[in-house]
C-alpha cells in the first residue's frame, strides 16, 4: 500500500478532487431538476403530472452506466453534441455530470414528494383560502417546509451520488473510479489499491451521512 501512495499519491489526490468537483456540479444539477420534476408531479395539470411520472419511472429504471455510454456513443459521436470541442476528457467529464444530473433528480423528485406527505394538509388549504396560486403555494409554502422534511432522503441520494460517480469510469478516467482501475492494471497489488480507494470515499461519505442524520433531526418537525 506503501509502495502505491508513494507512486499514485498525487494523482489519486487529483482524481478525488475531480470526484468532489464532479458532485457538487451533479448534486446542485440534479436538487434543481429534481425540484422541478416534483412541482410537476403534483400539479393540477394533468399532462404535467403525466410528464413528472414519466420521467421518474424512465430515468429510475434506466441503468446509470447505459446513460454514461449514451452520452458518448449516441449524443457524442453519432449526434455530435460535445460540451467541449477542444479536450477529450473535460468533454466527457461534463456528460457526465449531466447524466449524474438527470439520473439523481429522478430520486431527488421522489425524496421531495415524501417531504410533501409531512406537510399538513391544511398549510395548502390555508394557502389556497388567502388567494394563492398553485405557483405561489407551492414556493411560500409548500417546498420549504417539504425540504425540511426531505433532509434525510436528499442526504442518503447526495451520498448515492458521489459513489455513483465511479460509473463514470466507463467513460473517463480522471475521477476516482477511473484511477483506480488504471492503477489496478498496471499494478499487482489489487486489494490494496481497492483499500485505498474504499478508504477515500468512506471519508467523503461517512461525515456527509453524520450531518444530514444530525440535520434532519434538528429540523423535525414536532407534531
Amino acid at each position: 500500500m506503501g509502495d502505491i501512495l508513494s507512486t499514485y499519491g498525487p494523482e489519486i489526490l487529483r482524481a478525488f478532487w475531480v470526484t468532489i468537483r464532479l458532485a457538487l456540479v451533479a448534486g446542485i444539477g440534479s436538487l434543481v431538476i429534481g425540484t422541478f420534476i416534483a412541482v410537476m408531479r403534483m400539479s393540477p395539470v394533468r399532462v404535467l403530472r403525466l410528464l413528472g411520472t414519466w420521467y421518474v419511472n424512465v430515468f429510475r429504471n434506466t441503468p446509470l452506466t447505459l446513460l454514461m455510454v449514451f452520452s458518448i456513443l449516441g449524443l457524442t459521436y453519432i449526434l455530435g453534441l460535445n460540451l467541449d470541442q477542444q479536450d477529450i476528457t473535460q468533454n466527457a467529464l461534463r456528460w457526465s455530470a449531466v447524466m449524474l444530473s438527470v439520473y439523481h433528480a429522478a430520486f431527488v423528485c421522489e425524496a421531495l414528494r415524501s417531504g410533501v406527505n409531512t406537510v399538513p394538509v391544511g398549510q395548502a388549504e390555508a394557502a389556497r383560502s388567502i388567494g394563492l396560486t398553485f405557483s405561489q403555494s407551492m414556493r411560500e409554502v409548500i417546498l420549504p417546509q417539504a425540504f425540511r422534511g426531505a433532509v434525510a432522503p436528499l442526504g442518503s441520494n447526495f451520498i448515492a451520488l458521489i459513489k455513483n460517480t465511479t460509473v463514470t469510469a466507463v467513460i473517463v478516467a480522471a475521477e476516482a473510479g477511473g484511477l483506480m482501475q488504471k492503477i489496478i492494471e498496471n499494478e499487482t497489488g489489487t486489494l490494496s489499491v481497492f483499500l485505498i480507494f474504499a478508504i477515500g470515499f468512506v471519508i467523503l461519505t461517512l461525515p456527509l451521512g453524520v450531518f444530514f442524520t444530525s440535520l434532519s433531526r434538528r429540523l423535525a418537525v414536532k407534531r
